[in-house]
């Protein structure tokens, strides 16, 4: 005799759905930040980017100074080879981005950004978007969110001084050693004199999948066309506030700026998870194509001034790692972005921000 066939209110058929609601309830768990360390969430970790400065209605928590970049990107031939997505097959796809400077400051010199950000859009012909953040430095400052939470918390001004406690910021050093080298790397680097020949680094790594079904662990880069100059010091310290967006259209103006999309690839124990490590120099490297800006244009008015970067919007044929930087940058740019909708719904806005 066979076995009963099990009935419609079995435990056995709802088991699929209960994982699948399970699963559902940790993801929006996270997202919440009602997960993981109940002192580092994205609510947390946004109230401390609010804190950093005097935070303005409707603007962004992080990087709130920017300006509005459109263009194209081309593929080259081998990147139809590195992943199935289909912005490596299609002859070009628009691309709507953003240049930015760090803090919440809409209105910060330029003179004091020595980290810039690019971020962008790409919206393929059947729909799929691709949306990236990248920035100029090399490698994250903290391999953990709760180690980068820490650094910004220790950054903040003590009530009773007004400046930020050695003491606090040499206690994250010594749990947090890998920082150091993160601030090893700003006193020493030389700050690039225009938007135009920055190098923009993603370094968090992603998984590109083929039509073969191969999965290769990458980072990527966007690589200027423009030859980089240093920025003088002296020069700096008097340059016009908006410099760099003045420098951009007179650029622009001139013709289209250019940077190659660059992959590199990981080999066997290269750190995917922990963007605080720099993958060698010599690893393979392949373009994947090219991005073209033609226009720039204030944030204010901007069609990139609402859009929410989240680098976890990917194609098929790209995934993310398990890296927890990556996944918590997502769920702390869904705080902040829902927290500027709810600002900008209710009329409360800030008003004149420059780009």
């Amino acid at each position: 005799m066979s076995p009963p066939k099990p009935r419609h209110g079995s435990p056995l058929l709802l088991l699929p759905i209960a994982l699948i609601i399970l699963a559902l309830a940790v993801l929006f768990a996270w997202i919440g930040g009602w997960l993981g360390n109940k002192n580092v969430t994205p609510q947390t970790m946004v109230n401390t980017a609010e804190a950093s400065g005097t935070q303005q209605p409707g603007v962004r928590r992080a990087h709130a100074k920017g300006i509005c970049i459109v263009g194209t990107f081309v593929p080259s031939p081998a990147a139809s080879q590195l992943s199935t997505a289909r912005v490596f097959s299609q002859p070009s796809t628009p691309v709507l981005g953003r240049f930015s400077s760090p803090g919440n400051d809409p209105h910060s010199p330029d003179n004091k950004a020595a980290v810039r950000g690019m971020a962008l859009q790409l919206k393929t012909d059947d729909g799929q978007e691709w949306r990236m953040a990248m920035n100029s430095f090399p490698f994250f400052a903290a391999s953990t969110p709760e180690a980068f939470q820490a650094l910004n918390a220790a950054r903040l001004p003590d009530p009773a001084t007004g400046k930020p406690d050695p003491a606090r910021m040499e206690a994250v050093l010594a749990a947090h050693p890998e920082i150091k080298n993160f601030m090893a790397w700003s006193k020493s680097a030389p700050t690039p004199d225009s938007l135009a020949n920055t190098r923009f680094n993603g370094v968090n790594a992603f998984r590109l999948t083929n039509a073969a079904g191969t999965t290769r662990a990458v980072r990527w880069s966007m690589r200027p066309h423009t030859p980089f100059v240093a920025a003088d010091p002296e020069q700096l310290k008097t340059a016009d506030r908006d410099f760099l967006a003045a420098d951009l259209d007179r650029r622009l103006a001139a013709g289209p700026l250019k940077w190659d999309m660059v992959m590199q690839f990981a080999a066997p124990g290269d750190p995917i998870e922990d963007p605080s490590k720099a993958w060698p120099d010599t690893r393979p490297e392949t373009i994947a194509g090219t991005l073209t800006l033609v226009r720039a244009e204030p944030q204010v008015a901007g069609p990139c001034l609402n859009l929410n970067f989240d680098p976890l919007i990917l194609p098929k044929g790209i995934a993310g790692t398990d890296d927890p930087v990556l996944h918590a940058r997502s769920s702390v740019y869904s705080v902040s972005f829902n927290r500027r909708e709810r600002e900008i719904s209710s009329g409360n806005t800030h008003t004149g921000s420059v780009r």
